[in-house]
């Protein structure tokens, strides 16, 4: 095995900052990018590989110290040739001509969960609603369909792990050779290298793009409410499955209409003579003209129930209902003419002073409710 300070050119007792310089300027002259003979390549792998050795401090020193060499001499450290099978094998070295240690890692992996922002109407919350939603996320490289090599390329398998991912470290003790396993810095653990990369993705398999996903958005939902789409995220890294895409609701305020859960609720101005006469009245709801009728001596605080006009459950199919509030309007300005006609209706009914009532939790219950939506 070539000696790693001859590889980077130092000498043994070269400082941090010189290995630094001297991996990066033989890096610059034999990257496969700049430099693509078979040649160069191997001698970047070497080079890649001493720079990893040399630059971490724990691990140079234990490689100025020997190495894998055994300190004890002879063929099998004697006396100590059980420990070192134990250790080789704990740790992953070779035993009975058959090698065991992690597993090259996947290129593959899954894409990470997008999130779309979506802004609804209080309409489109009653039936449920059709959307087309622009989502910026990876998705398949068209060139290389995620196998991250030019077309007609294929990945190689890694000269320094010979295929297994990670590289292997003999270290001495009093106990014989410990072998230790880490990812190698070549492949970063996958086992095989990609000489000629997707020029279109770069060799990661995917790219950037806007793309379109259609969604049925169903009724009942409500803010804040998030809805997972499976299957519909970013696709992984080398073509991996695609992450989760999902939702999260947000329902505009309307200017006649608030929720409470399946009902709709609305405010209704009535006038005193029509609320003393009684009248019928056409309102406007979401999905349509309905009719109203308001009996006669209505209250402010009664509440008019229309069935079915509300809001389809997001789990069910019974509509909720349209509770229609009513507010008595009490006219502020009279002319001397409609002045003197309410007060002949007052002596007329002989309407008694104003006055505490009997408490009514009902009463009061509605005009909550009314205020707060």
């Amino acid at each position: 095995m070539a000696d790693h300070y001859e590889v980077l050119g130092v000498a043994r007792d070269a400082s941090a900052d010189d290995i630094k310089k001297a991996y990066r300027r033989l890096a610059r002259e034999l990257h496969p990018d700049v430099n693509p003979g078979e040649d160069a390549s191997e001698r970047f792998k070497l080079v890649t590989h001493a720079y990893d050795v040399l630059s971490d401090p724990e691990q140079r020193r234990r490689y100025d110290m020997g190495g894998d060499q055994n300190p004890f001499g002879g063929g099998g450290a004697a006396g100590f040739g059980g420990f070192s099978d134990i250790f080789e094998t704990f740790f992953g070295g070779a035993q009975g001509g058959g090698a065991r240690g992690p597993r090259p890692r996947s290129r593959r992996e899954r894409g990470q969960d997008a999130l779309v922002r979506v802004t609804l109407s209080l309409g489109d919350v009653v039936f449920g609603v059709h959307r087309d939603l622009e989502v910026d996320t990876a998705v398949l490289c068209e060139t290389c369909q995620g196998a991250c090599t030019q077309p007609g390329t294929t990945e190689v398998t890694c000269d320094i792990c010979h295929g297994s991912g990670h590289v292997q470290r003999t270290v001495r003790s009093l106990l014989g050779n410990v072998v230790t396993s880490q990812p190698c810095s070549v492949c970063q653990g996958h086992g095989t290298t990609i000489p000629y990369p997707c020029g279109t993705c770069q060799g990661q398999g995917r790219v950037r793009a806007r793309r379109t996903v259609s969604v049925d958005i169903p009724a009942g939902v409500e803010t804040g409410l998030r809805l997972q789409l499976p299957g519909s995220g970013e696709v992984g890294p080398a073509g991996g499955p695609n992450g989760d895409l999902y939702l999260e609701i947000t329902v505009e305020s309307h200017d006649s209409f608030s929720r409470e859960g399946d009902d709709l609720l609305a405010t209704l101005e009535v006038s005193m003579p029509d609320a003393i006469l009684g009248t019928t009245t056409t309102i406007e709801s979401l999905d349509g003209s309905v009719d109203l009728e308001v009996r006669p001596g209505v209250q402010s605080g009664d509440v008019l129930t229309i069935k079915g006009r509300g809001i389809t459950p997001l789990r069910g199919s019974q509509r909720g209902d349209l509770k229609v509030g009513v507010h008595v309007v009490t006219p502020t300005r009279l002319d001397h003419k409609e002045r003197a006609l309410i007060e002949e209706f007052a002596k007329r009914t002989k309407a008694p002073r104003p006055r505490l009532s009997e408490h009514q939790q009902g009463l009061f219950s509605k005009f909550r409710d009314r205020f707060r939506h």
